[in-house]
């Protein structure tokens, strides 16, 4: 094995850049790879790694060939853009170079993919990937191309039998769920925010699975408002006992950073500190049930500048086994590149001030009525007798 852990990384992901005013702002990729910078992460044990774009071979595992067409055709000629395939959409306008910039970022979670598959690495990060909106026709929800599906495709080209992949995007992670929805293989699980208060209105706890794919979706919709320990109990009373079930040889995990209680398009109330818990529980799970190999997304995110790059730059200094103390000062220097590209003032700590803490779901204390216990419940009815497991 070359490196514990590679950081899939081309500065040129950055051209992913619906144009001014839009969310998703690519100014968050670029800080976040500073602050992993100023931390000298890229030095050491974590291996920056450049890969080459997804090529057509590679997009048709999950994609459909006139859709990727649709792609090329709009990136080529913006004023082209087909809305039936959810181009030139509010959501997904289209801007010139956007297939070759949406086909960078998957090549980067097929390349994370592959190296810790075949052993190059045992962990592999990539930030600015977790696009789990687009569909196998057409984008959505600022997605393109879904390299968090295509990534788990490549996994079942080279020979692994079972990938578990684990969304905590604020979303709902439909895109992955769909491309799997008939695949007994795959093992998708999404906490997010509940269907009738955010976008895609997906992600019910009775959305299962397809027709001997029983119970390999898995949906927890959390209350609007949940916090720290309402979301942490519903990861911990969901997540670890289904991952012990289905034996995954392979964790994927989506890491969207829009749970924070600071991120204006949703309404969840979770800390910097509780998103940096999650990545070690799910750090910890692979080394528990996939021997470690462990490929980790980003996803949304939309307070760009406070919350985006600490998140993922937690993510990625655990997977290289580099955790960063919360209570650490900010690196001056990243503070000043927020300053010069944002007129803004970074934060002066790796943390939100919370110290994270959960009731187990096991040990007794269910509310019947309460709102977050209630969602833990349907999902377990639902989904754990197909896995031989007590609700």
């Amino acid at each position: 094995m070359s490196g514990r852990a590679q950081l899939m990384w081309d500065e040129a992901v950055t051209s992913y850049n619906f144009g001014p005013g839009h969310p998703m702002d690519p100014v968050r990729l670029a800080l976040t790879m500073r602050l992993v910078e100023a931390y000298e992460l890229d030095r050491g044990p974590l291996e920056v790694v450049a890969a080459k774009p997804a090529g057509q071979s590679t997009l048709r595992l999950v994609h459909r060939e006139d859709y990727i067409a649709a792609v090329r055709a709009a990136s080529a000629d913006p004023s082209v853009a087909d809305t039936a395939y959810g181009l030139g959409t509010e959501d997904d306008p289209a801007f010139a170079g956007m297939h070759e910039a949406s086909a960078l970022i998957a090549g980067q979670s097929v390349g994370a993919a592959e190296a810790v598959w075949r052993g190059d690495a045992l962990h592999a990060v990539n930030f600015s990937g977790g696009l789990h909106h687009a569909m196998p026709g057409g984008a959505a929800g600022f997605c393109i191309y879904n390299d968090a599906a295509l990534a788990i495709a490549r996994l079942l080209e080279l020979g692994v039998e079972r990938v578990a992949y684990v969304d905590v995007d604020v979303h709902h992670g439909d895109g992955v769920q769909a491309a799997f929805w008939d695949d007994p293989r795959v093992l998708t699980i999404s906490l997010h925010e509940h269907p009738r208060t955010l976008f895609p209105q997906t992600g019910w706890p009775e959305e299962t699975g397809g027709e001997g794919a029983e119970g390999s979706a898995v949906n927890v919709a959390l209350p609007a408002g949940t916090g720290d320990e309402g979301w942490l109990r519903a990861f911990h009373a969901v997540v670890p006992e289904l991952l012990g079930a289905f034996r995954p040889q392979v964790l994927v995990t989506q890491h969207g950073a829009d749970t924070h209680f600071e991120d204006p398009l949703a309404h969840l109330a979770v800390s910097l500190d509780a998103q940096r818990s999650v990545a070690e529980s799910c750090h910890d799970l692979a080394h528990k049930h996939a021997d470690g190999r462990w490929v980790a997304l980003g996803g949304g995110g939309y307070e760009v500048v406070d919350v985006v790059p600490r998140s993922w730059t937690h993510l990625t200094a655990i997977a290289a086994g580099r955790p960063i103390e919360p209570t650490s000062m900010v690196p001056e220097s990243w503070r000043h590149e927020v300053f010069r590209r944002t007129r803004q003032l970074g934060q002066l700590r790796m943390t939100d001030g919370r110290t994270p803490q959960w009731r187990d779901f096991a040990d007794g204390g269910y509310d019947p009525a309460d709102r977050l216990d209630q969602a833990v419940l349907a999902t377990r009815r639902a989904v754990f007798p197909s896995h031989g497991l007590l609700p």
